[in-house]
C-alpha cells in the first residue's frame, strides 16, 4: 500500500518493479515491467501535476499558499466584473474560477499559468449569445453552456488532428489589432455602468456613444463619483502599494480591485447610496448541468466557437511561453490544448462561460512567489469559501466599481507603441493592424479577426508570389557569391548565377519563370543558367512543372539549366520526380563548384 499521495506519485515516476522472487531473466517479468513503466509515463504525461509531487516540500507549499491567497483576492472582484461584461450573473464569473482553474492546474504543462475568466472572452460571449437571448436570462445561460462545450470540442479537435500550428495564421499585427480593438470595445461598453445608466450596450462604438450622449441628462453623479474614485484607488494602490516593501512588483500592488470593492461596498451600505448594485448572489457551489441539445443552435454557434477557441489558445499559449521562458521550462502545446479544452468542458458543466489563460492573473501568481500549480488549487479553495459564506457581501457592490475594475484592466491592454517602429520597418503590418482594429470596432470581434487574418494571409501570398531574385557574382577571388547590385563582384558573360529567395509554389511559379527568362534576355551571351537553391526549402507540383518547362524553354535557346546548393529534402523530391535526369545541365553541391565548372567548360569550348 502507498502511505501518501507523494509516495503514490513517486511510484508512478520510478522504474517498474517486478514480483518478488521472479527470475531476473523472466520475459514475462520484463514485459510486465515495461508495460507498467509505459503506463506510469503516460499518466504523468497527461497529468503533469503528478511530476511535482515527489519533490514537493513544505517550503514550496508556503509559497504556493501565499500566492494562491493573493490570487484569490485579485480574482474575486475581477471575476464578478467580467461576468457582467459577458451578460451573466455574478456567480457565473466565480464558477468560471472553480472547475476550469482546478482542471487546468492538474492538466496544464506550465506551473504558473492561470486559466479563468478573461475580458476578451467575456466580450465575445456577450457579442455572440446576445444575438439569441436577453442577458442574465436562463436561455442566455443555456446558450453560453453550448458555446463552452463547442469551444472544448474545437480545442480537442485541434489536439487530435495536431493542428495547434493553425494559430500561426494569426500574425502579431492581427493579434495586436484585435486586442486593441477588443479593449476599446470593452472600455466603451462599460461607460453606461460607470455613469449609472442602464442602456443598451450593443452595436458599434458610434452607436454606443450616441446612445450614451443622448442619455447624458440621466447620468448619476453618485455613480460617477464612485467609479472615478474606484479608478483612482486602483491606480494609487498599483502606484504606491509597493513603497512599504521596496519592491515595485510586490503582490500588494495588485490588490487594488479588492480594496476598492470593499470600500465601495461599505460606502453604499453605510450611507444608503442610490446606485445600481450587484444585488442578491446565491450562495453554494454550482450544480452539474448539461447543455441543451438544440441542433440549430449548435450549428449557429459553431463559427463563434471556433474563433473563441483560437483566440483563447493563442492567448493561453503566449502567456505560457512567456512564463516558461522565465522558469526555463518547456510548453507542451498539445497538452495545453487538452488542458484548455478540459477547462472549458468544466465551465460548460458548471454554469460558467469560456475561459482562457489570463496574463494579469498569471503575472500576479508569478510575482506572488508561486512555485507550482498548487497555488491555483489554493485560489480555487478561496473561491469556494467565497461562494459558500461570503456572497451576501456582494449585495451592495456597485456596478460603477465593477465597471472601473474592467476599465483599469483593459486600458493596460491597449498598446500602439509598436506602430511607429512597424511603420518604418514594414508598413504593410501597420495596415493589417489598423484593418483588424477597425474591423473589430465596426464588424464585431469575429468579423474583425477574420478580416485581419484574411488580410495577413493575402499579404503573405502577395509577398511570396513575387519573391526577391538576385543575380550573383563572385566576391574577389573567394568562394562567396553575392548580389551584383549590392557588391563589387566578378561575373562570367557565358554563365549567369541566379538565387531565388523563396520556396517554389503555385503562387509564384509563373512569375519566377518569366523573370528568369528576362534575366537571360539581358545576358545574350549566356549559355548556362545556374539556379542557386540555397533559400528553397519546399517545391510543390506547380514549382516542379515550372522547372521542367523552364528547362525545355532554355534548351530551345541552347542554354543549359544547372542547380546548386539544393537542400536535402528538395533533392529528395527531385529524385522522386526524376527531374535531375531531365535537366540539360548538372546539379552542384556549391555555387563555387558550379561556376568553376562553367569556367572550365568555357575554356574547353575555346
Amino acid at each position: 500500500m502507498f502511505t501518501s499521495v507523494k509516495d503514490w506519485a513517486r511510484r508512478l515516476r520510478s522504474p517498474a518493479r517486478g514480483r518478488v522472487g521472479a527470475p531476473a531473466g523472466d520475459p514475462r517479468r520484463s514485459a510486465e515491467a515495461f508495460g507498467a513503466l509505459a503506463t506510469r509515463r503516460s499518466i504523468t504525461r497527461f497529468v503533469p501535476i503528478l511530476t511535482i509531487l515527489p519533490g514537493y516540500r513544505r517550503d514550496d507549499f508556503s509559497h504556493d499558499l501565499v500566492a494562491g491567497l493573493v490570487l484569490g483576492v485579485v480574482t474575486v472582484p475581477q471575476a464578478v466584473a467580467y461576468a457582467f461584461l459577458a451578460g451573466l450573473p455574478a456567480q457565473a464569473g466565480l464558477y468560471a474560477c472553480l472547475a476550469p482553474m482546478a482542471i487546468h492546474a492538474v492538466l496544464g504543462s506550465t506551473r504558473q499559468l492561470v486559466v479563468g475568466p478573461v475580458a476578451i472572452a467575456a466580450l465575445m460571449v456577450a457579442a455572440t449569445v446576445g444575438q439569441y437571448a436577453p442577458a442574465y436570462s436562463n436561455a442566455y445561460l443555456s446558450i453560453t453552456s453550448i458555446l463552452c462545450l463547442e469551444v472544448c470540442v474545437v480545442l480537442w479537435l485541434l489536439r487530435v488532428l495536431q493542428m495547434g500550428g493553425i494559430v500561426n495564421l494569426l500574425s502579431h499585427p492581427v493579434i495586436a489589432g484585435f486586442v486593441n480593438g477588443a479593449a476599446i470595445l470593452i472600455l466603451i461598453s462599460q461607460l453606461p455602468a460607470f455613469a449609472g445608466l442602464a442602456i443598451d450596450t450593443r452595436g458599434n462604438p458610434y452607436e454606443q456613444l450616441s446612445r450614451l450622449v443622448q442619455a447624458a441628462a440621466d447620468f448619476s453623479p453618485v455613480a460617477l463619483a464612485i467609479g472615478g474614485a474606484s479608478i483612482l484607488g486602483v491606480w494609487a494602490v498599483r502606484r504606491f502599494g509597493s513603497l512599504p516593501f521596496g519592491n515595485p512588483d510586490h503582490p500588494m500592488t495588485r490588490t487594488g480591485p479588492m480594496l476598492v470593492a470593499i470600500v465601495a461596498t461599505l460606502c453604499v451600505f453605510l450611507f444608503d447610496l442610490d446606485v445600481a448594485a450587484v444585488g442578491f448572489v446565491p450562495s453554494g457551489l454550482p450544480n452539474l448541468t448539461l447543455p441543451p441539445l438544440d441542433p440549430t443552435l449548435w450549428i449557429d454557434l459553431a463559427p463563434a466557437a471556433v474563433i473563441i477557441a483560437l483566440v483563447a489558445f493563442v492567448e493561453t499559449y503566449s502567456i505560457a511561453s512567456t512564463l516558461a521562458t522565465r522558469q526555463r521550462e518547456r510548453v507542451d502545446a498539445p497538452q495545453e490544448l487538452l488542458a484548455l479544452g478540459a477547462s472549458n468542458l468544466g465551465a460548460a458543466l458548471t454554469g460558467a462561460y469560456p475561459v482562457a489563460g489570463s496574463f494579469t492573473k498569471s503575472s500576479i501568481n508569478h510575482s506572488a512567489g508561486a512555485r507550482t500549480q498548487v497555488s491555483m488549487l489554493v485560489c480555487v479553495s478561496a473561491i469556494i469559501v467565497t461562494l459558500l459564506w461570503l456572497t451576501p457581501l456582494f449585495r451592495y457592490l456597485p456596478h460603477a466599481t465593477l465597471a472601473a475594475i474592467v476599465i483599469v484592466s483593459v486600458v493596460s491592454l491597449i498598446d500602439f507603441s509598436g506602430l511607429r517602429e512597424h511603420w518604418h520597418f514594414y508598413r504593410a503590418d501597420v495596415a493589417v493592424h489598423l484593418l483588424t482594429l477597425f474591423g473589430v470596432l465596426f464588424l464585431g470581434v469575429e468579423g474583425g479577426l477574420l478580416l485581419g487574418a484574411g488580410a495577413a494571409v493575402a499579404l503573405f501570398l502577395r509577398q511570396s508570389s513575387r519573391p526577391h531574385i538576385a543575380v550573383l557574382g563572385r566576391i574577389g577571388g573567394s568562394t562567396h557569391f553575392r548580389n551584383v547590385a549590392r557588391y563589387d563582384t566578378e561575373t562570367m558573360p557565358h554563365a549567369v548565377a541566379v538565387r531565388v529567395d523563396e520556396n517554389l509554389h503555385f503562387a509564384n511559379a509563373h512569375d519566377i519563370e518569366d523573370r528568369l527568362l528576362e534575366i537571360l534576355t539581358s545576358h545574350p551571351e549566356a549559355r548556362h543558367l545556374v539556379l542557386v537553391c540555397s533559400a528553397i526549402s519546399f517545391i510543390d507540383n506547380s514549382g516542379l512543372e515550372m522547372l521542367r518547362r523552364l528547362n525545355h524553354r532554355l534548351e530551345a535557346r541552347d542554354v543549359a539549366l544547372h542547380l546548386s546548393e539544393v537542400k536535402g529534402p528538395v533533392r529528395d523530391q527531385f529524385g522522386k520526380a526524376g527531374l535531375s535526369e531531365e535537366l540539360s545541365g548538372d546539379v552542384f553541391l556549391t555555387t563555387d563548384e558550379a561556376m568553376r565548372a562553367m569556367g572550365a567548360a568555357a575554356v574547353g569550348d575555346h
